[in-house]
């Protein structure tokens, strides 16, 4: 049986990553990209599904820590044993060489027997591997797994043993010893590829991590989970493409044992460009530049043909269908592979990937022979649809609809092609956008507005209201402290806040999705609302509200999707780039308003509330102010 969620850390190489459980087990691993097939899926279904397990051999056996080194993704467990201590140093190698996964064991007190246990089954668990041994140049034995284009070679100095289809076995470690192990993926037809240094790419590993994240220099508060939510970003992005993949896993269900299971193994354009403005953000100006030169061959050719998602180089056939084989996350099924959103129109599309350029044109990025007509073509495709309905944000797979957040990004388009012209000097039909752009706004006021209730509403002419509103003065179609926006934060605090004061995306029964009701609360929501606390003097809810949503990070700093309150754990698939990129924006907004904060104490003399409660337990992600004492 799979591990919680919360309990899994992320592994990558900048071309896939791997999940590793707290008891040893690397459970989801897809070899070489993140969405090829996956070589380990015991995550969505049994061990049998394929799993590389290296732990204790001692059942009681305990975790006395668990983190990655410093600002990176080398990941050091550290186990107690009855007779002794080892630490276990799990690493994916960065740099040309990829598609490795090293486990070292180093001794640190006693003899420990470490117990382990590899079941390769490529095909997303389905294709049992003609498994042999073979001998290295060096006269050292390997173990070669082959399935059709996919072949791994396993390397070590404690090779495990053929027994019924899968390999396992045991050895001793004792103080001072280290056994080091690789598991690389190379294409059958290739010869095997030579054994790797794992000293050096260990280090090469930890260098070019630390380097990325120097670049991060902001303090305050939030300034370490801010730190590894970038870094997450950058472990989700394909060193070679530059393209960006909303979570490294598939069919995580977002209601347990429900069929909210989807595949988030591609690059979304609206995910993509949100991570682009974090990026832009703290300095990571040539990740973004690598991101728009994706971009470019992403959506390159007829703007009709224009998609909401992608695979990592671009490709466009992502057709969704269903592994029967597998029974999915403690049940749930089915297991999707492929998205069938990826035919969806969603209008807000365009306009959140032209804010994404507006900002990088801000920071200095200059546009190409190629990069303006393509934000011109990508103008006349919204123009083409104005009046069209749409699947909204959160793509509904019920009947389309005029949603008003929609429609607010259609209108940001326009106005960032409007100041495209008027204030970077490039080409373009500024005096006609303006009018394409007063006629949306008017249009959405007067339909997307509803004054009895003074707040905005999910859809035009509807009562209710949508997370995806909190996004109106991001964009700065209205102010955050406006009245419209005020009405409509009261509304949502009465729709959509459940009793734990998080916010869940919009009221499911309503049948607009197309889909069962119920969900858990989706975290990016919550950290919007962060944000539109900061900017309108709820200051003091801002960061009670920050405090919590960061305390439901697990103890390496990562967050899934959704987040089950009642049960107390992670849902949806993880880590996931969209609540880490708003947890940025969060920090952001609270950080850009602590000085008026800090100066209205000030003049107030208040006193500080006391230190929530942690157990005695300090959480390594929580606030300092929120650990104990």
């Amino acid at each position: 049986m799979a591990s919680r969620i919360e309990d899994y850390a992320l592994l990558s190489d900048l071309h896939t990553g791997a999940l590793i459980g707290r008891d040893g087990s690397i459970d989801w691993l897809c070899f070489p990209r993140f969405d090829s097939p996956s070589v380990f899926t015991a995550l969505l279904g049994t061990e049998h599904h394929g799993r590389w397990f290296v732990a204790p051999a001692d059942p009681q056996a305990r975790i006395i820590s668990r983190a990655y080194r410093d600002s990176t993704f080398v990941l050091e467990t550290v186990w107690e044993s009855a007779t002794g201590v080892v630490r276990v140093i799990d690493f994916m190698p960065v740099g040309e060489r990829c598609s490795t996964v090293v486990r070292r064991v180093v001794g640190v007190a006693g003899v420990v027997e470490m117990a382990q246990e590899i079941i390769i089954r490529p095909g997303y668990g389905k294709v049992l591997p003609w498994v042999h041994r073979v001998k290295d140049d060096d006269g050292t034995h390997a173990i070669v797994a082959v399935a059709g284009p996919d072949a791994l070679v396993l390397r070590g100095d404690q090779l495990p043993h053929a027994v019924d289809h899968k390999h396992g076995g045991s050895y001793t470690v004792a103080a001072g010893e280290t056994v080091d192990q690789e598991l690389s993926w190379y294409a059958s037809h290739r010869r095997l590829p030579a054994a790797i240094d794992i000293a050096a790419e260990l280090e090469t590993t930890i260098a070019y991590w630390e380097d990325w994240a120097s670049r991060y220099n902001q303090d305050g508060k939030y300034a370490p989970i801010v730190e590894r939510s970038l870094l997450v970003l950058r472990a989700l992005t394909h060193e070679d493409t530059g393209g960006i993949v909303a979570a490294p896993t598939m069919s995580l269900p977002e209601d347990f044992g429900g069929a909210r299971n989807w595949d988030y193994r591609y690059c979304w354009l609206r995910d993509a460009a949100l991570t682009l403005e974090a990026m832009l953000t703290h300095g990571y100006e040539d990740e973004a530049l690598k991101w728009r030169d994706w971009l470019l061959r992403a959506v390159a050719g007829d703007p009709e043909d224009l998609q909401i998602m992608y695979g990592l180089s671009g490709e466009r056939d992502l057709t969704e269908g269903q592994l029967d084989h597998l029974p999915g996350y403690e049940g749930a099924a089915p297991v999707r592979i492929g998205n069938g959103a990826v035919g969806q129109y969603q209008a807000d599309v365009v306009g959140e990937v032209l804010v994404a350029l507006e900002k990088l044109r801000l920071a200095g990025g200059e546009e190409d022979h190629f990069s303006w007509p393509l934000q011109l073509a990508m103008l006349r495709f919204v123009e083409r649809h104005l009046d069209e309905k749409d699947h909204g944000i959160w793509e509904m797979r019920g009947d389309l609809q005029h949603f008003t957040h929609s429609r607010v990004m259609m209108w940001a388009a326009f106005d960032c092609g409007v100041r495209a012209v008027t204030d970077h000097g490039l080409k373009g039909r500024a005096e006609h956008w303006v009018k394409v752009r007063d006629r949306l706004r008017a249009e959405i006021l007067e339909h997307g507005f509803n004054k009895e209730l003074n707040t905005f509403t999910q859809t035009y002419g509807g009562t209710t209201t949508d997370a995806s509103l909190l996004v109106i003065p991001q964009v700065g179609f209205v102010a955050y402290d406006s009245a419209q926006m005020r009405g409509t934060v009261a509304a949502m605090e009465s729709e959509l806040m459940d009793q734990h004061g998080l916010l869940l995306r919009y009221q499911t029964g309503s049948g607009l999705d197309g889909l069962a009701p119920g969900e858990h609360p989706f975290l990016a929501c919550s950290f919007w609302l962060v944000e539109q606390y900061a900017h309108t003097g709820r200051r003091d809810e801002a960061v009670a509200l920050m405090d919590r949503l960061t305390g439901l990070a697990n103890d390496l700093g990562l967050l899934s999707e959704e987040y089950s309150m009642e049960d107390n754990r992670m849902a949806g698939n993880y880590p996931q780039a969209f609540s880490h990129l708003a947890l940025v924006r969060a920090a952001d907004a609270l950080h850009g308003t602590e000085a008026l904060s800090l100066s209205a104490d000030a003049m107030d003399d208040a006193v500080a509330p006391p230190a929530a409660d942690t157990g005695g337990m300090a959480h390594p992600y929580l606030p300092h102010e929120s650990m104990g004492s």
